[in-house]
């Protein structure tokens, strides 16, 4: 959508008390079935400006579009604009074979082939976001920013592989409700955290397409990912009807 009415969208949504609001990280409008699209981080800069309450987040980073440390200097900005919390949610990035991997060919956009290498990028991320963020850092990184309040770093997965290594590393891990191998990628994930020496609990987080019924507690979906574990429900609006969206969540 045009940016008049994403931010009419956001202002909406803040005032009617959803947790976040998402963005994608595309470069181009085609992988959503859209005419355009806004770069992620100067989009969620404006979102933060023109919203008071509501948190951030991104689903997903593609880890091969920015530096690492450019990566992590960004989220830190969002969390400087806005003054709440940033969800930094991270992807590994397409294969030259996807579908997502059309508008990466069209602007001359490198493709790694090899997925492992995909997911040690993601590692790179994750653990250069750490350094750069850690209470005890190093001197020549006093001034690089670091997020306030503290930003969570969320994977989204769509293999076991990545689902461990989030499980492992991540404070997060994000599915798709209807993936055919969801079960399986959280229990990957949670096995790794499991094993991991962890902080705090691992975080569940899934999205679905836009159901105004999914905002109801009782919805069937919602009793299922209540069962499931799930932490956070991401509703996926492709347009706004801003009626329904002011209705806003029963909780």
């Amino acid at each position: 959508m045009p940016w008049p009415r994403l931010r009419e969208a956001a202002v909406v949504a803040d005032g009617a008390g959803y947790g976040a609001l998402w963005v994608f990280d595309h470069v181009a409008g085609v992988s959503v079935r859209g005419d355009t699209m806004l770069e992620a981080f100067t989009l969620l800069g404006a979102l933060a400006a023109s919203t008071e309450r509501i948190a951030l987040g991104s689903l997903v980073i593609n880890v091969a579009h920015r530096a690492a440390a450019i990566t992590a200097v960004a989220a830190a900005s969002v969390t400087a604009v806005s003054g709440r919390p940033f969800f930094l949610g991270l992807g590994a990035g397409s294969s030259p074979s996807s579908r997502w991997s059309a508008e990466l060919r069209a602007v001359g956009q490198p493709i790694e082939p090899l997925l492992p290498r995909r997911h040690a990028h993601v590692e790179q991320v994750i653990e250069t976001c750490r350094r750069l963020w850690a209470d005890d850092r190093a001197p020549e990184l006093a001034t690089v920013p670091r997020p306030s309040p503290p930003t969570e770093i969320h994977v989204g997965v769509g293999s076991v592989a990545l689902a461990t290594l989030a499980g492992r590393l991540a404070d997060a891990v994000n599915v798709a409700w209807f993936h055919p191998g969801r079960d399986d990628l959280v229990r990957a994930a949670r096995t790794a955290a499991e094993r991991a020496d962890r902080r705090r609990p691992l975080g569940l987080t899934t999205y679905v397409p836009w159901d105004a019924g999914l905002l109801d507690p009782g919805h069937p979906e919602r009793r299922a990912m209540s069962v499931a574990g799930i932490d956070r429900m991401i509703l996926l609006v492709r347009d706004a009807d801003l009626a329904t969206l002011a209705a806003g969540p029963a909780t």
